[in-house]
């Protein structure tokens, strides 16, 4: 985990670098700080505000993920189904090279299950009781290897930092442009920021931030697939791909809540872009051609 941490820190180094580098070569920063704005100043306090909303999430993460849906951590297993949950993922958490996760179940009749946690060795697996009631045992194991890949990987971490990274640039650029807009184009002279600044920094936070989801969506289309061959790996690719084509039948919509739906194994968005999961027969065709 701190290894991806320290990769992430310095890829936004580098941005910050790079910008750095841009902006004194335009002579943006000049005009700025001429003009009563520090990019310093701004790029600080965008980071603080871009990172600690996304770090208070993911140190919550697994609490809220039980309050969400509900989740009862699996103590003692009072039948052989649970035992049998228990047991799986545990032989599985330790193919993985991980701590063995909490186990729960949640109460929803969509086959569906989710993954979450600050660190790897204190993570949460929970499964859906549709998921129990509409796969097998080989299945329901894929899925189980689905959700210790998405631990083992590193997942919540790592978008938790690419959403701290984009937010910060969300904030930041949005004030410039709202800067610009007040100074240059409405001319405003005053000592403060006018109206202007307002209304142009709201609107340059929700068009970057659109742009900024579709970033993170990606990223999280991408790490579906990486999970989808940990389940193969962890269970059979044979047993991930019916797995895969089960959820594809199934009739039953997704009812995971935003906050952990990402990190769900089914998951559909209105629109490609926005999704959070790549579509099942993609997934599917992907597995099929792994060796």
């Amino acid at each position: 985990m701190f290894k991806r941490i320290g990769l992430f820190l310095l890829t936004n180094l580098g941005i910050i670098i790079v910008l750095g580098v841009v902006v004194n070569i335009f002579g943006l920063n000049n005009f700025l700080n001429e003009n009563g704005l520090d990019l310093v100043s701004l790029f600080v306090f965008s980071l603080v505000v871009g990172f600690t909303g996304s770090i208070i999430s993911l140190l919550m993460s697994k609490k809220m993920a039980k309050m969400a849906v509900g989740a009862r951590v699996i103590i003692n297993p009072t039948n052989q189904e649970e035992l049998w949950l228990m047991e799986s993922v545990a032989k599985m958490s330790a193919k993985a090279g991980i701590k063995m996760p909490e186990v729960a179940i949640f109460e929803d009749m969509s086959p569906n299950a989710f993954a979450t946690g600050a660190f790897k060795n204190d993570a949460l697996v929970a499964v859906s009781r549709g998921l129990l009631g509409s796969m097998n045992k080989k299945e329901v194991e894929a899925v189980l290897g689905h959700e210790i890949g998405h631990v083992a990987n590193g997942d919540m971490v790592t978008l938790t930092l690419l959403q701290g990274v984009v937010n910060t640039f969300v904030v930041f650029f949005a004030r410039i442009i709202g800067y610009v807009i007040d100074r240059v184009i409405l001319k405003n002279r005053s000592e403060g920021v006018g109206i202007g600044y307002m209304v142009a920094t709201i609107l340059a936070e929700i068009v970057l931030g659109v742009l900024a989801m579709m970033i993170v969506m990606a990223f999280s289309r991408y790490r579906e697939y990486r999970a989808d061959e940990a389940g193969a790996y962890l269970s059979t690719r044979d047993n991930m791909i019916a797995a895969l084509q089960a959820l594809a039948r199934s009739k039953q919509k997704p009812h995971l809540p935003e906050s952990i739906k990402a990190f769900g194994i089914n998951g559909k968005g209105l629109v490609a872009l926005f999704s959070t999961h790549p579509p099942l027969e993609d997934r599917i065709e992907k597995l099929k051609r792994v060796q």
